[in-house]
């Protein structure tokens, strides 16, 4: 399947230069919760970090580090898994990484269905079981499939899209990536330069619901918090708007960092915080990031350090996590 040789990570990780810089990984154990490539686990390692915990759902991220993991000895330890269940996997940890989002490993591999560019099977799963994208697009109904676009992509023509897919398909499935792509792009106007592909947030839609990847991530931020022994850091790099915002949410809430809706109104008992925020904005890319990894262009990447307060829960809705109705 793998259509780049097993070995050195392919793609530079983004903000992996100002993530060492700020989380400092002087000894530890540290779990890198999207390895990927595996370049913010080589990154964290090289820093000094005594161990690194590598996580991914991807079987082909463990076998491509295959040939280069063992030269880590047991200072790298990789386990095939979802970063929401990172707790059940080690606590106590002095820092967790959070790469979020797709991996160029997984969009440059037509074969797994990720890219709108490539002819492949319309397949999208990053752990590689369980339903898949063809499966959504020909076995759900018209609103369910609009709603998606329209929650998941931020699609406002969700409608139509969703109208021509059931269209089509009822002439023969629709099992193939560029069939999708330009079916989508037959319904939106043609994009202008320097604008996005038009099936750009209609993927991206399909994508997050495959892999419930805000669901993933609004799991995998408290099981962050759970793992992270009092004082150890956590560092999550975002790529869109969404996951940002839920990010942000979290550890504002996490950190008493809300803010009193009324100012008149009395002072509540609150429960301490469980993180400290390491900054007030998120960090971007320097221009030589830009210049060398275009991809950076909108990553942001934002830090905290755990508190010894426990750990407890929270309300998606709280941190403005997109839902489908049905998931409500």
């Amino acid at each position: 399947m793998a259509e780049q040789p097993p070995g050195k990570a392919p793609h530079v990780p983004v903000l992996l230069r100002p993530l060492l810089r700020a989380v400092a990984p002087v000894g530890g154990i540290w779990i890198d919760g999207t390895f990927g490539a595996g370049g913010y686990a080589r990154g964290l390692l090289e820093a000094g970090a005594d161990q690194v915990i590598g996580i991914d759902r991807d079987p082909l991220a463990h076998q491509m580090a295959a040939p280069w993991a063992a030269d880590y000895g047991d200072r790298l330890r990789l386990v095939q898994t979802n970063f929401a269940q990172m707790d059940e996997v080690a606590t106590g940890v002095d820092g967790v990484v959070l790469d979020l989002g797709v991996s160029s490993m997984q969009l440059d591999i037509a074969a797994r269905g990720f890219s709108f560019m490539k002819e492949g099977p319309l397949d999208m799963r990053m752990s590689q079981d369980g339903p898949s994208a063809a499966d959504l697009v020909n076995e759900l109904d018209e609103v369910a499939l609009a709603e998606i676009l329209f929650v998941y992509g931020e699609e406002r023509a969700s409608r139509r899209i969703a109208k021509a897919i059931v269209r089509s398909r009822a002439e023969a499935p629709i099992t193939s990536t560029l069939r999708l792509s330009g079916l989508i792009e037959s319904c939106l106007p043609r994009s202008k330069p320097g604008q996005s592909h038009p099936a750009t947030r209609s993927f991206q839609a399909l994508r997050i619901a495959v892999n419930d990847e805000y669901g993933a991530l609004f799991e995998g931020l408290m099981a962050a918090e759970r793992a992270l022994k009092p004082g150890g850091q956590l560092a999550v790099v975002t790529f869109h708007s969404v996951e940002d915002r839920m990010v942000k949410r979290f550890l504002q809430a996490r950190a008493g960092a809300t803010g009193n809706a009324n100012r008149f109104a009395p002072v509540l008992d609150t429960a301490p915080p469980q993180f400290e925020l390491l900054g007030r904005k998120a960090i971007g890319p320097d221009p030589d990031e830009l210049e060398q990894n275009p991809r950076a262009r909108s990553a942001k990447l934002r830090l905290a350090r755990r508190t010894d307060a426990p750990s407890g829960e929270i309300d998606a809705k709280s941190i403005a996590m997109p839902q489908l109705k049905g998931s409500r």
